[in-house]
């Protein structure tokens, strides 16, 4: 799977895959709707380590080309430049629209969709600078801001393994911190204890004598 050094990927369960009906006498159609991702459903990404997305994370976002893949693979079977894909914020998430008609790989997706084999979809993005919070205390960390949306994609692997390493890359750095913290805090408390048990020491020898 490709993806850059600051490039992520999020999967989501999407049963709520939408399948548009088909009308007596009407053209044969292969559009599919769902939600790529999900506001304020905080999810595991690795080891009791969660994100979430904000409310507001797309509210500046770059929609200006969307592709529509398969595992974030191969050339586009929908596309927002030629209007075969539209993304829409709404209070749940970001909703596609596609229409997997233009080939004949985007056609065997939408039946892969209808029977079930492709059951979940993914976005590829990039946070913004400053777009992110970590609560140390609850281990989670709240996308506020993405700078820019690059794909949405029917995926059927469960786990995307570029996820948990992006994630890796992007929160390392205030885990560590926030760890730092916790060991800076024990050997004060470490130090305070000793202090106090020196103190005592002292008043039972003066005690004594």
């Amino acid at each position: 799977m490709p993806f850059s050094d600051k490039r992520m990927y999020r999967n989501f369960a999407a049963s709520n895959f939408q399948i548009r009906e088909q009308q007596e006498g009407e053209e044969r159609s292969y559009v599919v709707e769902g939600y790529a991702s999900t506001f304020e459903e905080p999810y595991e990404l690795w080891d009791d380590v969660y994100e979430v997305i904000d409310r507001h994370a797309f509210d500046d976002c770059d929609f200006s080309d969307v592709i529509f893949q398969e595992n974030h693979e191969g050339s586009p079977l929908a596309r927002t430049r030629n209007n075969s894909l539209a993304v829409s914020i709404d209070d749940h998430g970001l909703f596609v629209h596609a229409d997997l008609g233009g080939s004949k790989r985007g056609r065997d997706l939408y039946e892969a969709i209808t029977n079930g084999l492709v059951d979940q979809m993914s976005f590829g993005f990039i946070i913004a600078d400053g777009g992110f919070e970590w609560d140390d205390e609850t281990r989670t960390s709240r996308i506020t801001a993405i700078r820019k949306c690059f794909d949405v994609s029917g995926v059927s692997i469960p786990a995307n393994p570029a996820t948990e390493i992006h994630a890796r890359d992007y929160l390392n750095g205030v885990i560590e911190a926030g760890k730092q913290q916790e060991m800076l805090q024990r050997a004060a408390q470490q130090a305070e204890l000793e202090r106090r048990r020196r103190a005592a020491m002292a008043l039972e020898l003066v005690r004594l004598r």
